[in-house]
């Protein structure tokens, strides 16, 4: 005896507004609330590099240090890695500033960083160097006069005092100050070293010369003691070739910098100086001086790396130099951290990618201290993993800092920010998604109930990881009111929305293919059934562009004179017209699309190349070129004369005017050239004793062999010559005549004499078996040069071989795929030699076999976790049938929502990580991949959306309905 019992179980529901938990961890503080809107420290304002000159008035240096942060923070600095007594005189405090008073270069030159800290944590600051510069006078000591003759080079040395830092400007007076001397092609003053340099000397050279030095850092100038130049002259000077003395030395630059390069030569007569870039163009940003001497490069690149060279030449000689120019950079952030909350227990991984030349590396400080280098992860969090944390990445050149707060949430679920949507529409036959999201800490398990109905995974229904409902090939049963309940370990909360379930919209009456004459209009239709409840609109687009009939309402017109009707009219339609036009029938729930082509005909356009040739006594020849014929074939041409006696044009009297058209042929049997054109029709003759001129030589010929058919109806001339090659290539044209003249010569067209069919077979002929319904056949050419393709011929054992399949492939390849093949099933396979004339004989016949069938199960994901940037995407191991082949690794495309194409990734594991997207949803596909090919498909969606958040929690415990059946 059976019995069956039904019970109902009611949970009262009962309603109450409680503090949700919320806790994250720091290591400077316990707890707080949701309600707490502090944050870690974040700096506005770092250290830089700072020179204090030693001669300074100021008698104090400071340097700069400015965080915000709730609490308010608190700063301390270190010096060479050593905490700053900042409760000595010498030191004070502005905000979170350093202030250093009088300060010593034995005490205070070094590194610095500042710390700011709450009890949120704690960050610290880039370093910058504290430097002391200087710039001693010149050595009291008189310099010695120069003498030199006159027209030969010279070079007075500067050789500027002790300094730092190496920043130095040089200029150069002469007799007085301010009187500065001019650099022009024969005078140069090198920013390297300082050294005036004079290419030959003149008598106007004569003078006193001290060199001028000057530090921007520290704002000082100095100047040498006078150094006498006397010109000795010279009855007569002579020439000599020129000589590089200031050379340019292989220069290390940082991207972006600017780059100067100095050359300068000594010879008489004064030499001309040209830069190039060996073996590549000059950079674009490179600029060089009016004397030629300086070459600057601004804002240097990694392509501008390379050899330079300067050439200095005059009519005695020239030199030349060489050297490099390397380009480095500075680290740069491809990818750097943020502000991050996680839930507890799950995983993170922060990535922190830079790019620089040299490569930078990458370590981690945690609340200011040293905590991991490389890539980090960090696995099951816990609150312990809480503060304030810094990438940072740095090479040869420098170091940059990325900042981030780490919070570790811990929160019980509820819909208060983002409750189910209390209406949802969908078009029977369709899908809908209905989202379940609310905030939850760690992520909750998911339950939906359609009334009292629990409701899980079928071929219809599937619920997905991140909570969301899809529903397929909707039924009106489908409609009703449905429940997300969530649970995690720190509470309960459910949301409720109703699925209204709409007819769907469909195109009823389709847009046709129409063919119109330029003037005239074109109707394109177009009707369609939607559900009463909901508003239609009507969208044409025109070769995938949407109508803006607004601006378009010259041409496009619309009629709202028909309910459901969004039937186009194209009025006064012009070539521009001709395409492809598809109307869209929206509702707010879905949509249906259908297309059609418009071609426009229209007059065609005007003959160009007009040429008058023979002229006689009482005719002349014409030629010229066809114009557009705009979707309608030339029918003939009208001559129009006039002479200077009369404004009238006139139709002239002529042989034919119209040229045969589609002139080819080709193929036959050995030793023909078969030729064919499209007759002419009686309207066209214009005349008697009509017939055909046909024109032909090989390609490369001189003379034109001419033939005469009579015949006016005939469009095929054959011509036979036992000596004729196969496969010559022959030029062809044709012309009609009448008993007034001939007519004009048709296009010229290029065609093949016959060819015999191929005598060889294809040999090496071998078979890859691909997958289960896959093969690639591969063959070595045959010797002779006839052939056009391939044949592939391939049927199945159980198969008779008179119904085998044939693939046909160009000459040029050696290989063919053969696809939709039986699994597990044995075939033989043949390859032939084809051309126009015939296929030759087959090669030796080749027996294969496909492989098993892929699986036919697709892969189960089980779990879709997102940690930090990326999420984890697990599904359970494929197990083959006996009939299928063995799994060896999955496939995985990771796409757009909505797209084909995405990036593919291949496993050989049972879990995969791939990026959150940065917008809108994207979609994971998982498949089995085998020796026979890939298995079903299994997909899941993911959002790149954020789903925690702090904030003031409530829940309500949910009502649910089971239902229970026991059998005796």
């Amino acid at each position: 005896m059976k019995m069956w019992l039904l019970f109902s179980l009611l949970v009262i529901i009962s309603f109450k507004t409680c503090l949700s938990e919320f806790t994250w961890h720091r290591r400077y503080g316990h707890g707080v609330s949701e309600e707490d809107k502090g944050f870690g420290p974040i700096f506005e304002e770092q250290p830089i590099n700072t020179i204090y000159p030693e001669e300074s008035p100021e008698g104090k240096v400071s340097l700069n240090c400015r965080a915000r942060a709730s609490p308010f923070p608190v700063y301390k600095w270190r010096m060479n890695n050593g905490d700053i007594d900042l409760t000595s005189d010498r030191y004070s405090m502005v905000g979170g500033n350093l202030v250093i008073n009088n300060p010593d270069k034995q005490k205070d030159a070094g590194i610095y960083y500042c710390l700011a800290s709450n009890n949120y944590g704690m960050v610290r600051s880039t370093e910058a160097t504290l430097s002391f510069g200087y710039l001693d006078p010149f050595p009291p000591e008189e310099r010695p006069e120069v003498r030199v003759k006159e027209g030969k080079g010279m070079v007075l040395l500067c050789d500027p005092p002790y300094h730092f830092p190496d920043d130095l400007s040089y200029r150069w007076l002469l007799n007085e100050f301010p009187v500065f001397i001019t650099m022009d092609k024969r005078r140069f003053v090198s920013q390297t070293n300082g050294n005036l340099y004079i290419a030959n000397v003149e008598a106007s050279d004569k003078g006193n010369y001290s060199c001028f030095v000057s530090s921007p850092s520290i704002t000082k100038s100095v100047f040498s003691k006078f150094i006498p130049l006397i010109p000795l002259p010279e009855r007569t000077t002579k020439p000599y070739p020129a000589d590089i003395v200031v050379q340019f030395k292989d220069v290390y630059a940082l991207m972006g910098q600017n780059v100067t390069l100095e050359c300068f030569a000594l010879g008489n007569p004064v030499p001309d100086i040209r830069w190039r870039k060996v073996l590549e163009p000059m950079p674009s940003t490179a600029e060089i001086s009016t004397s030629g001497a300086v070459l600057k490069i601004f804002n240097i690149q990694l392509e501008d790396e390379g050899i330079y060279e300067c050439e200095a030449e005059n009519n005695r000689g020239k030199d030349k130099h060489q050297a490099r120019i390397y380009v480095q950079a500075f680290p740069e952030w491809v990818e750097h951290i943020n502000d991050t909350e996680v839930d507890i227990g799950s995983d993170l991984y922060w990535p922190c990618v830079a790019t620089g030349k040299p490569i930078p590396t990458i370590r981690w400080l945690k609340n200011g201290y040293s905590y991991h280098r490389g890539e980090l992860r960090l696995y099951d969090v816990t609150f312990e993993n809480a503060g304030m944390y810094q990438c940072i990445a740095e090479n040869t050149h420098g170091a940059i800092y990325a900042n981030a707060e780490l919070k570790i949430l811990a929160l019980a679920p509820t819909f208060e920010m983002n409750p189910m949507k209390k209406k949802i529409l969908a078009a029977k036959g369709g899908r809908v998604i209905i989202e379940c999201k609310p905030k939850a800490a760690p992520k909750p398990t998911f339950l939906w109930s359609k009334g009292t109905e629990r409701l899980v995974n079928s071929s219809r229904i599937l619920i997905w990881e991140d909570g969301s409902l899809e529903i397929n090939n909707i039924t009106r049963s489908d409609g009703g009111v449905y429940t997300c309940f969530v649970e995690n370990n720190k509470g309960k909360a459910n949301s409720t929305g109703t699925l209204v379930i709409t007819d769907p919209t469909r195109i009823i009456l389709a847009p046709i293919n129409a063919d119109i004459t330029v003037g005239e209009n074109a109707t394109m239709q177009c009707a369609a059934s939607f559900d009463p409840a909901l508003d239609l609109t009507f969208v044409w687009s025109f070769n995938g562009y949407v109508i803006d009939f607004n601006k378009e309402n010259i041409h496009y017109q619309r009629n709202f004179m028909l309910d459901s009707n969004g039937e186009l009219l194209i009025r006064n339609a012009q070539l521009k017209h001709a395409g492809r036009y598809t109307c869209t029938a929206q509702t707010i729930v879905d949509n249906s699309s259908a297309s059609a082509d418009l071609v426009v005909r229209g007059p065609p356009g005007p003959p160009g190349g007009l040429r008058i040739e023979d002229i006689r006594a009482t005719s002349v020849a014409l030629t010229w070129s066809r114009g557009s014929d705009n979707h309608s074939p030339i029918s003939k041409y009208t001559i129009q004369t006039k002479t200077i006696l009369s404004d009238d044009w006139k139709d002239a009297k002529t042989a034919p005017n119209v040229a045969p058209s589609d002139v080819g042929g080709g193929g036959g049997s050995n030793r023909e050239l078969t030729i064919t054109w499209a007759p002419l029709s009686r309207e066209y003759h214009y005349g008697n004793n009509f017939g055909y001129i046909v024109a032909f030589k090989p390609f490369d010929g001189e003379e034109w062999k001419k033939v005469t058919v009579t015949n006016p109806d005939t469009g095929r001339y054959v011509h036979k010559d036992e000596t004729m090659r196969p496969s010559t290539a022959f030029q062809v044209k044709v012309k009609a005549f009448n008993n007034k003249g001939d007519g004009p010569y048709s296009l010229t067209a290029v065609i093949h004499s016959a060819q015999d069919a191929p005598s060889e077979a294809p040999t090496a002929v071998g078979v890859k078996v691909l997958s289960s319904s896959e093969i690639s056949v591969h063959w070595e050419h045959v010797v002779e040069k006839i052939v056009e393709s391939y044949q592939i011929r391939y049927w199945a054992s159980h198969d008779k071989e008179a119904a085998a399949h044939r693939v046909q492939v160009a000459s040029q390849e050696y290989s063919a795929r053969l696809e939709n093949l039986l699994p597990d099933t044995q075939y033989f396979v043949e390859v032939r030699a084809c051309n126009s004339a015939g296929c030759g004989p087959p090669s030796d016949m080749i027996e294969t076999f496909t492989k098993k069938a892929p699986p036919s199960q697709p892969p189960r994901i089980i779990s879709s976790v997102r940690s930090g940037s990326r999420y984890i995407i697990t599904w359970d191991h494929v197990v083959a049938l006996s009939n299928e082949s063995t799994v060896t690794g999955y496939k995985v495309l990771y796409r757009p929502d909505g797209q084909h194409d995405g990036k593919l990734y291949s496993t050989h594991k049972h879990s995969i990580e791939v990026p959150i997207p940065r917008d809108g949803e994207y979609v994971v596909e998982v498949r089995a991949h085998s020796d026979g090919g890939d298995g079903v498909v299994s997909q899941v969606k993911i959002s790149g959306a954020s789903i925690l958040s702090p904030c003031l929690l409530g829940f309500l415990l949910p009502a649910l309905g089971i239902l229970v059946y026991l059998e005796f």
